[in-house]
């Protein structure tokens, strides 16, 4: 077994790797960019070597200096994670070559498996299912077009290198078909340095359905059962869990078997994970690709096994046969994990960056598990992707760790960025969802009910937010309510408090008399209230009823956690607010950094509502800012290809 080991990697699989190698007696070395200099990930290795600046091309990515480092350090091996250079065979190769162990498959399973049409190609051979479509190496824009128009719509364009979503575009009519090609090149290009793509019929009711497989160098290799990833947006998981709802054993047994003759179709060490497309209505499943990795997804793997893959990569990387044989293996309980992302659902899911000020994962024990990469304080960058923790939760029904996994979201408090809590809470609810009837389309078929606006304050969070945000100003110290700067024998402290919730302002009244406390709401009512401050925390009896709240306040900001739900408010002054002008009306602005990539309106022109007027590539994905309104295009205050910040000025836009 190896005696130490450099993580070519970040964040929460960096930290993820370190826990198991700890745990081992092996010591680990953290490679990390100048974003990443007081990351959890670097404080928790033994070594931490700097790469460079913050973007990947320029640390990450830099795989020379990452041997020299592993060479320096006199590390035996390199663990990949996933992303970066996990999945890039010259990399494998250049560890082989310096002789350093590459704890991942060999450089010629990379290759074969690198390419979507050339995997596709070879799982044809060794009888894997395809989905129909095209695989070949014709890019011609006309001929793909022709290539779809056969299939018949709708189809999907993807990148042939890509992964994670990213260089994907669904096409529901031939018109649109050149568009949407030119869109999907252009990002694959950005995320992988390849713009080839495949085309292939899209499936209506897919489910996608993924099998954990695992090989030595001995000639062993098992699958660990299956993981459900069909909660998607975007392309990209929301959602996992293992075992898949409802899928019939025979099923499992099936795609298991399918899944090993793929992995020794190319002589596969290691773990790996060969991506299923499952038709709902017909049971078919077809191979769709195989990631040549470990995935994000695979605590939830090792939940319903009870093994540790992690551990059995280093094993198998040290040349150990695997831990255990197929028929050792079984599957216990169920298990679902969440990716807690720094997003704006609300806003189509834009990368949202900021410092994590208040962060309070729940607690963790046999039932909960959280990854995460960040602390308190720790910043999300424009750099890398958005991902704060994933939140794994096991049960011995899947009813019981969907009760689990509810319990665990109304505890994650997060405060500083926005984040997508809210919303998996939403999808953890909804019927369909909880009955197991799942495909690719959940989230898109139920969007309205995913995504309702945030529902205003009630009268109980408001006089919380109130009487907190009174004793939070009025000392440091803790303070219990009846001693209130202000207060005076005999006589009435009275205090007006503003808040605004979106568009909305509310005002609400604080009345104090002697030790008796009273809250006016915008309503009107009196709710009687007792309350003491300590920190965060909040403890207050409202009419008998007592509740413990955490208030945060960030800013202009207050954050009340309470009873399992989060508000947010502005605090305002209601002697000093004023009305929005026009400026914020008409001049539309940068919702996060990224580079503009194309103009798509000329200044001058009138445009209807929803009309796109640009492209914004942000964390290699393309978003599409649309006209707010029928108006007019006065100018645009960027070109294409140059940077923008987050607020930035984008467009001058008069509405009608």
């Amino acid at each position: 077994m190896f005696t130490k080991i450099l993580i070519a990697n970040r964040g929460e699989i960096a930290c993820r790797v370190i826990k198991t190698a700890r745990a081992m007696g092996i010591r680990t070395v953290a490679v990390y960019s100048d974003a990443d200099a007081s990351a959890r990930f670097v404080k928790l290795a033994d070594e931490a070597y700097r790469l460079g600046p913050a973007p990947a091309a320029e640390s990450y990515l830099k795989a020379g200096l990452i041997l020299d480092i592993a060479k320096q350090s006199g590390a035996q091996a390199v663990h990949p994670g996933y992303g970066f250079l996990s999945e890039n065979e010259d990399f494998a190769a250049a560890c082989e070559a310096a002789g350093i162990a590459f704890i991942g498959p060999p450089a010629s399973a990379i290759a074969a498996m690198g390419s979507k049409s050339a995997a596709k190609a070879l799982m044809e051979k060794a009888n894997v299912p395809l989905v129909p479509g095209y695989h070949g190496d014709n890019q011609d824009e006309l001929f793909l077009k022709t290539e779809a128009d056969k299939m018949g719509y709708p189809v999907l364009i993807k990148a042939s290198a890509g992964g994670g979503g990213k260089g994907m575009r669904i096409v529901e009519r031939s018109d649109d078909f050149i568009a949407a090609l030119a869109s999907c090149q252009r990002e694959a290009r950005a995320s992988f340095g390849d713009d080839k793509v495949l085309v292939e019929k899209y499936l209506t009711r897919p489910r996608h359905v993924e099998i954990q497989v695992f090989a030595d160098s001995l000639g062993g290799c098992v699958y660990l059962f299956e993981r459900d990833c069909s909660v998607q947006r975007r392309h990209q998981k929301v959602l996992e869990e293992a075992p898949a709802p409802h899928l019939p054993a025979a099923t499992r047994q099936a795609m298991g078997e399918a899944a090993v003759a793929a992995a020794r179709a190319v002589g596969y060490v290691g773990a790996g994970t060969v991506e299923f497309i499952m038709d709902v209505e017909s049971g078919q499943f077809y191979f769709m690709e195989m990631n040549t990795r470990l995935q994000v997804e695979h605590p939830v793997t090792e939940m319903i096994t009870d093994q540790d893959l992690v551990a059995w990569q280093l094993k198998v990387a040290s040349g150990q046969p695997l831990p255990l044989q197929q028929q050792q293996l079984a599957i216990h309980g169920h298990s679902i994990e969440a990716r807690i992302y720094a997003e704006d659902p609300d806003k189509g899911f834009l990368p949202a960056t900021g410092t994590l000020v208040h962060l309070q994962p729940p607690a963790e024990n046999a039932h909960v598990r959280v990854d995460t990469g960040v602390l308190e304080g720790d910043t999300i960058s424009p750099f890398y992707d958005p991902m704060i923790a994933k939140l794994i939760v096991w049960g011995e029904t899947r009813e019981a760790a969907l009760q689990q996994l509810d319990a665990a979201l109304a505890a994650y408090q997060v405060v500083g960025v926005t984040t997508n809590i809210r919303f998996l809470r939403r999808i953890a609810a909804n019927p369909a969802f909880a009955s197991g009837d799942v495909d690719t389309g959940l989230i898109a078929r139920y969007h309205d009910s995913l995504l309702p606006a945030p529902a205003a304050p009630n009268s109980e969070q408001l006089a919380l937010l109130a009487v907190g945000e009174t004793l939070a100003a009025a000392s440091d110290d803790n303070h219990a309510f009846g001693a209130l700067q202000g207060w005076r024998l005999n006589s009435t402290l009275e205090r007006r408090l503003g808040f605004a919730h979106g568009d909305s302002r509310i005002e609400v009244l604080l009345r104090q008399q002697q030790q008796e406390q009273q809250l006016v709401s915008v309503n009107g009512s009196d709710i009687p209230l007792r309350a003491s401050l300590q920190g965060k925390q909040l403890t207050a009896n409202l009419g008998g009823k007592q509740i413990s709240a955490t208030l945060v306040r960030h800013g202009a900001q207050r954050v009340l956690f309470a009873d399992g739900e989060r508000i947010a408010v502005d605090y305002l002054d209601p002697y000093a607010y004023e009305e929005a002008g026009v400026h914020g009306e008409t001049h539309m602005k940068a919702p996060m950094p990224g580079r503009v990539v194309a103009l798509l309106a000329e200044a001058g022109t009138r445009v209807a509502k929803g009309e796109p007027l640009l492209i914004l590539e942000a964390m290699k994905m393309e978003h599409t800012i649309t006209a707010p309104a029928d108006g007019k295009v006065l100018a645009f205050y960027f070109a294409a290809g140059e940077q923008v910040s987050d607020g930035d000025e984008l467009v001058d836009f008069e509405a009608d």
